[in-house]
């Protein structure tokens, strides 16, 4: 086979522009991708002096990404890893100012709008969400996805960006969507380094671009290193593009169109990139930029430096072929600029550059300076009457001649000299409370706001619709139901797409789109490869873009193969942007009680720890599944809903309102009233709970079952705490394993709701063995909570509660 053609300068050729126009053009990218390099240099030594904490830059990828800027149009979408600055610049998404307001971490989004200083530098996104959740007209901007450190995190999410464009351009339902796309045109642009390509998540994301064909450019940043590891020890034949050959379109089949160019070639990378992103653009074709021969100038980052492991011979290359050496060079022998024309050019861009950085420091130093004298002044008052007075003035004076001092200096000071005058009683001291409390509040939406964009449009402020049944209400199969309430959203909101595996041809595994994509069609209903990850990055990608996607993950067990890119980039998406982006996605999956080592999943525990930043629906049944999807599906954020595997075919009774009712989220339900003993539980559980209380009550024993319904939010209304002043007693029964689930619910309860002042009893827990369940009812049974285990777990409590009432049973 063929190697990879590579681009060269001698096949350009623009005869539109005049040479003046062409000159200027050149030179005006020079100068950013100067500035750019000057950035990356001064930005190290603001970390190596103390100013900042960590720097990583884009540094010997400066042309390249001049070139790719230029075919980046309105309407486009940037998915990248953190080497993209000059990109940022030349489209004009990020400037110097904000590059270095990022650096500095100022929490505020005027001068860090991609995060408010909650990323490091170089992650960037554009805010596309306003505080009253309305979305920006995507069409009219350009966008940037935000970044994650992750380095290949990201390629899950471009692919459903890219994705939003094929549907935007075939389904013309869509066209009054219009602030979200111009039939489609637009092209989802993507940035990876060489080493990151030898991730599951950059092969998965290709593979499924190959599939769809859908308007994907990625870019590869190959400088032959990934951090200290070299090409030889990461890449087949050394040659990522060469490994790919095989997806190259041909008269075979669809594919790719693959291109490589070598990075320090200006000329050559602007032929490439435009007859590239043409064809993707207009055609609809994924294509694959592999630019090579890069640098890297200072090495991966702050941490380190690349002379510990380059040879010699290596970083004397890498000066020669510096990418802005060899431009200027270019630029002086096509006579677009003299030697002495590139020399006041760079010195002008040094100074612009320094007095950027100069500003930025500046407006964050002022407001600390603001700070220190303010709570300076409040500790000079508590001082001056107190007897631990030399202490707090040299904690001042600590304060005062602190080198770059923070807001952790500001609180931790004044928190200081509450605990040393914590016997005094004076109208300083409490002016310094209550100016802590006022900083306290202000520091919680600096650094703890937005872990959901909280907009007027939350799922949480859904209206409540209660069922409705008709006298006759027919009695169906649970899956019948969430059938009927998926067909009434498809038919009231267009927007609205599901996809995952076995979702289209077969209606789901458990046939809850039976028949639906012959009703609407395979672009709204489709199935998917098996491809978890890329399933989460799909419906990721859709949502940004406007669209209402049910991404399914078959099985809650394989929830594990998409957990990076639930993890790291969906549940974090509106706290690192500050809320300024948002991903409706509902993820559907099913778990629960069915046998088997793969198939019987309740891992609760690390999915409410790892997935803060979405709603965790634990519906009993498949009505109450239903109402969530309604409220979900009217909401702004993300959701997991996770629908019990042995009710689908259990009998519900059919709501007549089964698309518009809503189950509101976070509130807790009591499904059984009781006296003596506190039941919480969720999902399948449930049924076991209930079918222990009849016998519970034939044994003297009336417990009360409570239903939180969602583990995220929890319970918001206290329902398990009133529960508990009537009782006394607490059981949490749980499918996961012990000190999973159970735990965190216990810790709502007791701590969070106070409810450790209720109790009469120890609280316990009832959960499944520390292994996952064997095959077989008999391995279910002895693995997971069985009703002989809820009456008896119920009845020891009862026993040491009253002895002599519920003597030991054995």
């Amino acid at each position: 086979m063929p190697k990879t053609a590579i681009y060269t300068s001698a096949i350009y050729n623009n005869a539109e522009l005049s040479f003046d126009d062409f000159k200027q053009i050149v030179i005006n990218d020079y100068r950013i991708g100067y500035e750019s390099r000057q950035a990356s240099l001064i930005g190290r030594r603001e970390v190596l002096t103390g100013k900042a904490k960590f720097g990583i830059f884009g540094d010997g990828k400066e042309v390249a990404q001049l070139a790719m800027a230029k075919v980046f149009m309105k309407g486009d979408w940037r998915a990248g890893y953190y080497r993209d600055q000059t990109f940022m610049f030349a489209t004009g998404m990020s400037n110097l100012k904000e590059f270095f307001a990022q650096l500095y971490a100022h929490p505020d989004i005027e001068k860090d709008p991609a995060s408010g200083g909650r990323q490091m530098n170089c992650h960037y996104a554009t805010r596309f969400v306003d505080a009253n959740g309305n979305w920006t007209n995507q069409a009219e901007t350009m966008n940037c996805a935000a970044d994650i450190s992750t380095t290949g995190g990201h390629m899950p999410r471009l692919l459903g960006l890219a994705y939003a464009s094929k549907l935007y351009r075939q389904n013309k339902e869509l066209e009054y969507l219009k602030q979200f796309s111009i039939n489609g045109n637009e092209v989802a642009f993507g940035t990876i380094g060489n080493g990151s390509t030898s991730e599951g998540l950059f092969f998965e994301t290709f593979n499924a671009a190959g599939v769809l064909q859908v308007p994907m450019a990625i870019s590869i940043w190959d400088d032959a290193y990934a951090i200290s590891v070299p090409a030889s020890l990461q890449t087949t034949k050394e040659d990522i593009s060469e490994v790919l050959r095989g997806f190259q379109r041909d008269e075979n089949g669809k594919g790719y169109e693959i291109f490589k160019v070598r990075g320090w070639d200006y000329v050559a990378l602007c032929e490439t990139y435009e007859r590239a992103i043409k064809l993707c653009r207009e055609e609809h074709v994924p294509v694959l930029i592999h630019v090579i021969e890069m640098t890297q100038p200072q090495g991966h980052s702050t941490s380190g430096s690349h002379e510990r492991y380059k040879s010699k011979d290596r970083l004397t290359w890498e000066e020669e072929h510096d990418c802005l050496l060899q431009m200027r060079k270019w630029m002086i022998q096509s006579a677009i600029i003299t030697d002495e024309e590139a020399d006041a050019l760079e010195a002008e861009a040094k100074k612009h550059v320094r007095n950027s950085q100069r500003e930025a420091w500046a407006e964050l130093e002022n407001e600390i300076k603001a700070e220190i004298a303010e709570v300076t002044g409040l500790i000079e008052g508590v001082a001056q009457i107190s007897s631990s007075r030399e202490e707090l003035q040299a904690l001042i004076s600590g304060l005062q001649t602190c080198v770059d001092p923070g807001r952790r200096d500001t609180n931790g000071t004044a928190r200081k000299v509450l605990r040393l005058t914590v016997n005094e009683t004076s109208e300083p001291r409490k002016a310094l409370v209550n100016w802590l409390k006022n900083e306290t509040e202000r520091n919680s939406i600096r650094y703890n706001s937005k872990l959901f964009t909280n907009t007027p449009k939350s799922p949480l402020y859904v209206p409540v619709i209660a069922p409705e049944y008709a006298e006759d209400a027919k009695m169906l199969d649970g899956r019948e139901v969430l059938n009927a309430c998926f067909d009434a959203n498809f038919e009231r909101d267009k927007s609205i797409v599901a996809f995952g595996e076995d979702v289209g041809a077969i209606g789901d595994v458990n046939q809850g789109f039976a028949g639906l994509q012959s009703k609407y069609g395979n672009l709204r209903i489709t199935d998917t490869g098996i491809r978890e990850a890329t399933i989460i990055g799909q419906g990721m990608g859709l949502a940004m873009r406007g669209l209402r996607p049910i991404a399914e993950i078959q099985y809650l067990d394989y929830l594990l193969y998409a957990i990076t890119v639930l993890s790291d980039d969906l549940a974090s998406l509106s706290y690192r942007t500050n809320g300024g982006q948002r991903a409706p996605v509902i993820v559907r999956t099913r778990g629960h009680r069915l046998e088997g080592i793969w198939h019987s999943g309740s891992p609760l525990g690390y999915i409410l720890n790892i997935l803060r930043g979405m709603h965790i629906c634990v519906p009993r049944d498949m009505t109450q599944a239903a109402g969530m999807y309604n409220t979900l599906l009217r909401g702004d954020e993300p959701a997991l809903v996770i629908e019990c595997l042995n009710g689908y075919r259990l009998k519900e009774k059919l709501p007549a309102n089964v698309g518009e009712f809503t189950v509101p989220l976070g509130k807790a339900e009591v499904i059984k009233q009781g006296t003596d003993i506190t039941v919480v539980s969720y999902g399948s559980t449930l049924r076991v709970v209930m079918e222990a209380a009849h016998e519970l009550e034939n044994m003297g024993i009336n417990i009360e079952v409570v239903d939180p319904q969602t583990l995220y939010p929890f319970d918001t209304d206290n329902i398990c705490g009133q529960s508990l002043q009537k009782t006394n007693k607490l059981l949490v029964v749980d499918e996961d394993l012990p000190g999973g689930g159970s735990a965190y619910i216990l810790q709502k309860i007791i701590e969070a709701q106070n409810g450790y002042y209720l109790l009469d009893a120890q609280p316990k827990t009832l959960s499944a063995a520390e292994h996952r369940p064997p095959y077989g009812s008999d391995g279910d049974y002895f693995s997971k909570p069985s009703v002989d285990d809820v009456i008896e777990a119920v009845y020891k409590i009862m026993n040491e509660a009253n002895p002599a009432n519920y003597p030991d049973l054995f």
